[in-house]
């Protein structure tokens, strides 16, 4: 797409009510580190991102989604987005401006229409990282984060429109119709998905591992750690990557994933995936079977934070 003023995810940032909890989960067992803290607030970088965080963590009453946020080429695309949000009514939150959150920045926040606040920034400094070595099983960057809707095709086509998100793919499901769809804003296959759910909620967060082995040295260490294992190892059809699926302590679905497709933009057609596939789901065939069980843990509680602007 010309005009795509997204380039890429940047972090997403929760809200929870146990925070040491949630804290000590991140850094001891998922294996982010805590770049910066503050009151009631914790910035977890990954370690090969140059991205001063990919999570933040923020000490609130309620469990819910603080924002999502995205990053873009230059301060004057910011202006623009947000020139064009206006124009199309899109419900704003902020105004563009500097930003004061590690990295700093120039940034304008807004809802998207199921009620989350989506953050857009441009020049904001970047972290010292290092490449992870071999065997290494910690994160190396935020992959994707998948949103779950009420109504998934106004949703995709709200990405579409004021975003310039792109189709990659979509699941469907010969009883239920279609389930999810796959949106880009670069060549990776999706950086966010929109998935069927009775409500707005996260479905997942997803890290990316070095490699093959990184990502199961992963699945494995969390395995036998005793952290709740919902769905995997195996390797999805749609965006060709692996999958292992846990709970963290408030009950948020998050993801090792490796090897997520990038794609040739100019040539790329949607596919349209059966879900009940066995080979769509794994095409290994060593996950545990997707079932209702499985599907309700990813529907996750109903979000507290629609429309409702998160503190800092």
């Amino acid at each position: 797409m010309s005009d795509r003023l997204i380039t890429h995810l940047r972090h997403v940032a929760l809200g929870v009510p146990d925070f040491d909890k949630q804290q000590k989960f991140f850094t001891d067992m998922w294996k982010l580190t805590e770049a910066e803290t503050d009151t009631g607030l914790s910035f977890l970088a990954a370690e090969g991102s140059p991205e001063n965080y990919v999570v933040r963590l923020r000490r609130a009453q309620e469990k819910r989604v603080d924002l999502v946020a995205f990053g873009a080429a230059t301060m004057a695309d910011v202006d623009t987005l947000a020139d064009r949000l206006i124009r199309a009514g899109v419900r704003m939150i902020s105004e563009p401006g500097p930003m004061d959150t590690p990295g700093g920045g120039y940034g304008v926040r807004f809802f998207d229409v199921d009620g989350r606040t989506i953050e857009v920034s441009a020049d904001v400094g970047v972290r010292v990282h290092r490449k992870v070595e071999e065997k290494e099983s910690v994160p190396v960057r935020l992959s994707h984060v998948v949103l779950n809707s009420p109504d998934l095709d106004r949703t995709r086509l709200w990405y579409e429109r004021h975003l310039g998100f792109a189709l990659s793919d979509t699941l469907m499901h010969p009883r239920m119709g279609k389930v999810m769809h796959f949106l880009r804003c670069n060549a990776t296959h999706h950086s966010i998905a929109i998935a069927q759910c009775p409500h707005t909620s996260l479905h997942h967060v997803s890290f990316e591992m070095r490699g093959i082995d990184e990502y199961m040295r992963g699945t494995g260490r969390l395995l036998r750690s005793g952290v709740r294992k919902i769905w995997g190892p195996g390797r999805h059809m749609a965006g060709n990557n692996t999958f292992s699926y846990f709970l963290d302590p408030h009950g948020n679905t998050l993801e090792y994933t490796t090897e997520l497709e990038r794609l040739d933009e100019d040539t790329w057609h949607p596919h349209m995936y059966d879900f009940s596939d066995p080979d769509v789901t794994d095409q290994w065939g060593t996950a545990n079977p997707m079932d209702e069980f499985v599907a309700k843990e990813s529907f996750n509680d109903p979000d507290r934070g629609c429309f409702v602007a998160p503190p800092v």
